[in-house]
């Protein structure tokens, strides 16, 4: 591809000779997705303006937008309290189709509310629940990442969401466990296939390993072969086309959750979709070509945020992902991670060598945040037992806090 001026709807998709492999699908429920790809929820990062731009280069290749594209996380108390800005936060665009909003809570009755209030206001095809989050505020207090390893409420949360949902699909994302002496995702994903999931996604690292060191891939393997009625996802180390289809080659899986993998690489959606689609086809920009994707990456969040100044300063975190690997000074990085307005982007990118082609490998692989492992951060005596003592239920409300992750 030598032009990536990105579209505004999804052009035709591309003919296939005979000899190409059949496009492998995704279906979550009623939904049928062209690309077996979702979109992981990154705080601060899959806003609606980053989701769009995901799925503008997702349908280059794809029938569709070329996967599932998943809202920020947003806590289910957060929305029972009625707070403004997380109800924005579950708003989709029009051209957002299937919606797929996720959710994050530990109060069984909180939780169905919620999905209750999204259902009975018609803003989401597809829930997506949180037992991932590794981040110590929140597994302090038993959420995130934690949970799973009481069985009974996670059942609750699981059943109550399932059941409010109605016909609107609910997913669950969770990891291996706390650590290797609390291995969490065999039963969580019986769990979930039980009390009526549509699917379960596997992020191949325990809450103690935060996003240190290699996914494990076994841990997918096994999952697949033992939750065989609904379709079993893999996370973790998705950094290319190729990454993906390994990952499904080994584990069996149904499909694949990309995270830190697209910061700053949107087009990594159309490398997916040609992927899966059977195409060597693969987006390698040149410089040029990048500035103009973060320049309608601007665009939409001006759009999102109604708020130039809001938009251009929330851009300021992507300038390190997307120039990772070319040649752009230490100076101008620093300079476009003040920028001010898009006038201002416009003048500093004009400055930039157009035609450096795209650097290879010095682009490629680990992005984002990995950091080392970490003592997992829990209740006093969560561990002790799997299930709910009453001084730990009457602290659990507390873990509802605006983070994400998983």
């Amino acid at each position: 591809m030598t032009t990536l001026d990105a579209p505004t709807s999804p052009p035709s998709a591309p003919q296939r000779s005979s000899g190409t492999p059949a496009r492998r699908t995704l279906t979550i429920g009623p939904h049928t997705v062209d690309t077996p790809v979702v979109l992981a929820p990154m705080a601060g990062i899959t806003n609606m303006a980053f989701r769009l731009l995901c799925r503008e280069f997702g349908a280059l290749h794809s029938e569709d937008d070329g996967g599932l594209f998943v809202s920020e996380m947003v806590t289910t108390r957060a929305l029972v309290e009625d707070h403004a800005e997380s109800w924005r936060l579950v708003t989709m665009g029009e051209r957002e189709r299937p919606r797929s909003v996720q959710l994050y809570g530990v109060d069984p009755a909180t939780v169905r509310r919620a999905v209750e209030m999204i259902r009975e206001r018609d803003l989401a095809d597809h829930i997506d629940l949180n037992f991932g989050c590794p981040v110590p505020k929140v597994t302090r207090r038993g959420g995130g990442g934690i949970l799973p390893w009481k069985t009974e409420l996670f059942t609750r949360i699981v059943r109550g969401a399932v059941e409010a949902a109605g016909d609107v699909p609910v997913t669950v994302k969770t990891r291996i466990g706390i650590d290797e002496d609390h291995v969490t995702y065999r039963d969580a994903g019986l769990i979930a296939q039980e009390v009526g999931a549509a699917a379960i996604a596997l992020h191949g690292r325990t809450v103690t390993q935060h996003y240190s060191g290699q996914a494990n891939w076994d841990a997918i393997a096994d999952l697949k072969s033992l939750v065989t009625g609904i379709p079993v996802l893999g996370n973790g180390d998705i950094w290319s086309a190729e990454d993906a289809l390994r990952m499904v080659e080994q584990t069996g899986c149904d499909g694949v959750v990309v995270g830190r993998g697209c910061q700053g690489r949107p087009w990594l959606f159309a490398d997916l979709a040609a992927g899966f689609a059977g195409s060597d086809a693969r987006v390698r920009p040149t410089l040029g070509e990048v500035a103009r994707i973060l320049r309608r990456h601007a665009e939409l969040l001006v759009e999102f945020f109604e708020d130039e100044g809001r938009g251009i300063r929330d851009l300021r975190k992507h300038v390190a992902w997307y120039f990772k690997g070319y040649p752009v000074g230490g100076e101008m990085r620093h300079r476009l991670a003040t920028m001010e307005s898009l006038e201002d982007l416009d003048a500093k990118l004009a400055e930039l060598d157009a035609d450096s082609p795209y650097p290879g490998e010095a682009v490629e692989g680990p992005r984002g945040r990995a950091g080392t492992p970490k003592r997992a951060v829990c209740p006093q005596g969560w561990m002790d037992s799997r299930e709910i003592t009453a001084d730990i239920a009457a602290r659990l409300h507390e873990a509802e806090l605006s983070v994400s992750g998983g």
